[in-house]
């Protein structure tokens, strides 16, 4: 074992090759998800105009565990991603449970992504078999992660762009409609259809709560930006860029996307399974721009599934480094890309395509699996914040030093704390999501089994020795450059 443990010590790393605008768009990437595009038809139709208060108190709350998450990088930027700071202050157990429910997280939201694909590859071409886009999908994103990490920033640089550009055209012309008094079947299209269709809470509190149900998997990958850290160019400052700039894109993809939708059209037209975008471009008689933004909502799904594939295999490389994850997936490629960490993202990945033959229906099935990956972002987001409670009590110095220090500290932690408890309780309010509810804890219970075989492996405990060593010794070294140097880490 020792052979091995020297073998990765010796292997290439990852290279920095992410640069600002690159980090700025996988943010921007992330915090545009499939389900703004699929999913925000339910959401609408749940809430009212409600759910424009849902993406807001989400998008608050999920900042601040951004502020946490970038905090705790920055104070260390040997770190690869938040697994390893949950290993090295949480402990062993921490990291091997946030490093593969996160890698769990993401293979479920490519599953879900490649199942959004397969759905409206069918509206822009009725009669095709499933599996073809799946497939597809699936081979387009291995070829684009093989290559270097560069060509993965690139590529998710154009789909982000894609999809800001949606929005805001959306936005253009959902304004120009609305000033220029267009008229529809559901009547005018008008500011006053934000209320006078019941109020902003029409279904009244349950169907507000019923909101947050969906809204919450339109977040996932917001955290997207924690896992470029080992590969982001200058992270002292891109990183706290990126994270700061959260507050504006809530506003303007979210709240105000969402705004002009039910400003042109009462939210009683909205219905589940149908994207509002494509909606609103179709009843503006523009039936080429919506077969245009039917293939933007495609894009935007790619986008997911490329991020996922990427992060999981990110994961899944620094879980091996770690001994938590078989060595095989430590390697990395002549162009520092874990490729066998990618291949097994990528098979699994097919299983969406199953998925989609053994229920038939694919609204279900999406529903079903954004449940189970919504749940266990929760958990991942929650171990960021318990990581970021015991940094402060382990290593105020850092705490102190940091010029990108969380906003409220430890008492807003336990305000996000009581927030994602609520968010769990409305899951238990709709029998769908109840169910998939219910199936999530066997995740936990097998990695439960798992840690229990590997914790007491002499191999993994000699590994993790070697991963705490390193941290402290990459960090001493740091003092003393900055020491001499005279320059002060964020």
């Amino acid at each position: 074992m020792k052979t091995q443990t020297e073998n990765l010590a010796q292997a290439p790393h990852l290279e920095r090759q992410l640069s600002n605008r690159h980090i700025q768009l996988i943010a921007i990437g992330g915090a545009i998800g499939t389900g703004l595009f699929m999913g925000s038809g339910k959401t609408i139709s749940a809430a009212g105009p409600s759910v424009i208060f849902v993406y807001m108190i989400i998008g608050f709350m999920l900042f601040f565990v951004m502020r946490a998450m970038g905090e705790l990088l920055l104070s260390n930027l040997h770190y690869k991603s938040f697994s390893d700071f949950a290993a090295d202050l949480l402990g062993p157990w921490a990291g091997f449970f946030t490093g593969w429910t996160y890698w769990f997280c993401w293979v479920i939201t490519g599953i879900a992504d490649v199942i959004a694909i397969a759905g409206y590859s069918q509206e822009l071409w009725p009669g095709l078999p499933l599996w073809i886009p799946g497939l597809v999908t699936i081979a387009i994103l291995l070829l684009l992660n093989l290559a270097t990490v560069r060509a993965f920033g690139e590529t998710e640089f154009w789909f982000a762009l894609i999809k800001i550009i949606a929005i805001a055209a959306l936005i253009v012309v959902g304004l120009f409609m609305i000033f220029s008094g267009f008229q529809s079947d559901a009547g005018p299209a008008t500011f006053t259809n934000l209320w006078s269709h019941g109020g902003f809470f029409p279904n009244e509190f349950m169907g507000f709560v019923a909101g947050f149900q969906i809204a919450v998997f339109a977040f996932v990958g917001i955290e997207l930006v924690g896992t470029t850290a080992a590969e982001a160019k200058d992270p002292e400052k891109n990183l706290p860029r990126a994270i700061n700039s959260i507050p504006i894109r809530v506003l303007l993809f979210y709240v105000g996307a969402l705004i002009i939708l039910m400003s042109v059209t009462p939210w009683t037209q909205f219905q589940a399974g149908h994207s509002p975008f494509i909606a609103m471009f179709s009843l503006a008689g523009l039936g080429a721009a919506a077969t245009v933004v039917n293939l933007v909502v495609l894009s935007s799904a790619m986008s997911s599934a490329n991020s996922g594939i990427y992060s999981t295999s990110r994961m899944v490389y620094g879980l091996a480094q770690e001994g938590d994850a078989p060595a095989v997936f430590g390697a990395l490629s002549r162009r520092k890309v874990p490729q066998n960490a990618l291949f097994l993202s990528c098979v699994l990945l097919l299983s969406g395509v199953v998925l989609m033959y053994a229920g038939q229906d694919i609204g279900k099935a999406f529903d079903m699996v954004t449940t189970v990956s919504a749940v266990c972002f929760v958990f991942v987001w929650s171990i960021i914040l318990a990581s970021y409670i015991a940094f402060r009590k382990r290593r105020p110095h850092l705490h102190e030093a940091s010029k990108f220090k969380m906003p409220g500290g430890i008492p807003m932690v336990w305000v996000v704390f009581a927030f994602f408890a609520f968010v769990l309780w409305t899951l238990t309010t709709q029998p769908d999501t109840l169910t998939a509810l219910l199936v999530t804890p066997v995740w936990f219970i097998l990695l439960g089994i798992a840690w229990l075989v590997l914790r007491r492996r002499p191999a993994h405990l000699a590994r993790y020795a070697t991963f705490q060593a390193e941290l402290a010794t990459e960090l001493a070294q740091d003092r003393e450059q900055e020491a001499t140097t005279g320059r002060q880490r964020p």
